[in-house]
C-alpha cells in the first residue's frame, strides 16, 4: 500500500472514529434523562404527565435541528454544520444541571435537542459518504454502536450519583464531554461532501423534489413512517423503561442492571444487523429485525423475574436500536450524495416525531393503567405498521438496485459494440 492509499485509510477511520464518538455522546444525552427522572421528579415535584413533557422536550427540538443542519449540509458541507450541532448539545446539555424548574428544564432539552438532531443526520451522511457503496450501511451501524455505548456509559454512572442532588453530575459530564472534542473535530474530522448540488431543483431549496422526485415519493414516505413508528416504541422504552420497573418494585440497582442488559444488547445488534445488511438480502434483514422487537416486547412485557426482564431488555434492545442504525442505513441509500444531507435530515426528522410522541403516548398509558405489562404491550400494534412500512421500503430499495444494474449492463454493451475495431493496414 502506497503512501497516499495509508493516508487516505487512516482519514477515512479518524472520520468514522469521530463520528462514532459523537455518537456515544448522543447516546449518553439521550438515556441521561431517563435515568436522572426518578431524582429529577423527586426534586421537582412534578406529575407523570410533566415528566413526559421532559423526555420529549428534546426530542421535539430533534425536528427542526435535523431538516436545517441537514439541509445546510447539502449548501456549504457537513463539516461546519456538525460541529456547531455539537456545540448546540454540549452546552445546552451542561446548562440542564443549572435548571430550576419545570419550564426552565423543557426549555433547555429543547435547546439540547435541536443540537443533537442537527448533528444525527450529518454523521450518518459522513459515515455512508467516507466508504464505498458496498460498505456504506456497515459504516453507519458501526458508527451508529456508539449510541447504545453511550447509553450504558450512562446507565453505569446513574448507579454511581444515587444520592440527592448528584443527578446534576451526569449531565456536568454530558455537557462537557462535547465541549471538550471540538477541537479535535476542527482538526481531524474529513469533509465529505462540499460540492453545491448542480440540479436548479435542489439549488432553489426545492425539497418537493428532493424528497418525492424521480421516483422517490414512495420510499420517502415508507421511511418516513417506519421512523415514526420504531422510534415511538424506542423511546417509548428508552425513557420510561426505568420508571416502569421502579414500579414494579425493583431497587435502582437492579432497574440499572437491565438498563445496562438493554444497551449491551442493542450495541451487539448495531454490530450484527449492519454486519448483515451487506452479506444477505436487505429485506431479510429488516423481517428480522422486526419479528425480533415483536418477541423482545412479548417477553419484557411478561417476565416477572429479574433474569427475564435482564434477558428480555437484551432481546429489546438488540433488536429495537439495531434495527433503528439499520434504518438509518437504509435512509442514506434512498437519496443520492448531493441531497443526502436533506433526504436524511428530513427522515430524522419525522422519527423525532415518533420519538416526541412515544414518551407522552407511554405516560398517558400509565396515567391510566401503571402495570408495566399493558404500558410495553400497547406498543406492539405501532411495531407491526412500521414493520409493513420497512418491508416496502426495502422491495423498492431491491428494485432501484437492479434496475441500476441492468442499465450499467446495457451500457457496457453499448459501449462494447459501438467501440471501433482495430484494423491491421
Amino acid at each position: 500500500m502506497t503512501n497516499s492509499s495509508l493516508k487516505k485509510a487512516s482519514s477515512v477511520y479518524l472520520t468514522l472514529f469521530l463520528c462514532f464518538c459523537i455518537a456515544i455522546l448522543e447516546g449518553f444525552d439521550i438515556q441521561s434523562i431517563g435515568v436522572a427522572a426518578p431524582s429529577i421528579q423527586a426534586e421537582f415535584n412534578l406529575t407523570k404527565g410533566q415528566l413526559g413533557w421532559i423526555f420529549s422536550a428534546a426530542t421535539l427540538g430533534m425536528f427542526p435541528g435535523a431538516i436545517v443542519a441537514g439541509r445546510l449540509s447539502d449548501k456549504i458541507g457537513r463539516k461546519k454544520i456538525l460541529i456547531f450541532s455539537v456545540a448546540i448539545f454540549g452546552v445546552m446539555s451542561l446548562l440542564t444541571a443549572f435548571t430550576t424548574g419545570f419550564n426552565s428544564l423543557v426549555l433547555i432539552r429543547f435547546l439540547t435537542g435541536v443540537g443533537m438532531g442537527g448533528a444525527l443526520p450529518l454523521i450518518i451522511a459522513m459515515s455512508s459518504e467516507s466508504v464505498s457503496e458496498r460498505w456504506s450501511a456497515t459504516a453507519v451501524s458501526i458508527m451508529y454502536a456508539g449510541v447504545p455505548i453511550g447509553a450504558a456509559i450512562t446507565a453505569l454512572a446513574a448507579g454511581m450519583f444515587t444520592e440527592v442532588g448528584q443527578w446534576k453530575n451526569i449531565f456536568y459530564l454530558g455537557g462537557l464531554a462535547p465541549i471538550l472534542i471540538l477541537p479535535l473535530l476542527a482538526l481531524f474530522l474529513k469533509e465529505t461532501y462540499t460540492k453545491r448540488p448542480a440540479t436548479k431543483e435542489i439549488e432553489n431549496n426545492d425539497f418537493k423534489f428532493v424528497l418525492f422526485g424521480e421516483g422517490r415519493l414512495a420510499s420517502t414516505l415508507q421511511i418516513w413512517l417506519s421512523f415514526l413508528g420504531t422510534l415511538i416504541v424506542l423511546y417509548f422504552i428508552l425513557n420510561w423503561l426505568p420508571v416502569l420497573m421502579q414500579s414494579n418494585g425493583l431497587s435502582m440497582k437492579n432497574v440499572s442492571n437491565i438498563q445496562v442488559s438493554y444497551q449491551v444488547g442493542a450495541l451487539l445488534g448495531v454490530l450484527s444487523l449492519g454486519w448483515l445488511l451487506s452479506r444477505i438480502k436487505i429485506r431479510t434483514v429488516v423481517v428480522m429485525i422486526y419479528v425480533g422487537i415483536l418477541v423482545g416486547l412479548s417477553a419484557l412485557a411478561v417476565s416477572k423475574s429479574l433474569t427475564g426482564l435482564m434477558l428480555s431488555a437484551a432481546l429489546s434492545g438488540f433488536f429495537l436500536t439495531g434495527g433503528q442504525s439499520a434504518l438509518y442505513a437504509l435512509a442514506a441509500k434512498v437519496y443520492q450524495k448531493s441531497m443526502r444531507g436533506t433526504g436524511v435530515g428530513v427522515a430524522v426528522a419525522m422519527g423525532r416525531i415518533g420519538s416526541f410522541i412515544g414518551p407522552l403516548l407511554a405516560g398517558l398509558i400509565f396515567s391510566y393503567n401503571s402495570s408495566s405489562s399493558f404500558v410495553i404491550g400497547s406498543s406492539i400494534p405501532v411495531i407491526i405498521i412500521a414493520a409493513i412500512a420497512a418491508i416496502m421500503l426495502t422491495n423498492n430499495i431491491s428494485r432501484r438496485e437492479n434496475l441500476d444494474k441492468s442499465m450499467l449492463g446495457k451500457n457496457a454493451t453499448t459501449n462494447t459494440i459501438n467501440k471501433p475495431a482495430l484494423v491491421n493496414d
